[in-house]
């Protein structure tokens, strides 16, 4: 993965609360969770770019 950045997150509390409870359901952290979820879209993107 290389080095981690820190960055500071403006989300709506209600797209906040949906994520806490879909970490919860994963078992995952919040943080784990955000990251599962860009990692998947940038993966499905990058199917997505080869298969054209």
């Amino acid at each position: 993965m290389g080095q981690e950045v820190r960055i500071t997150l403006r989300l709506p509390s209600d797209l906040h609360e949906w994520l806490v409870v879909e970490a919860k359901s994963a078992r995952r952290s919040l943080n784990s969770e955000i990251l599962h979820r860009l990692e998947s879209t940038r993966d499905d993107a990058s199917d997505s770019d080869q298969s054209s």
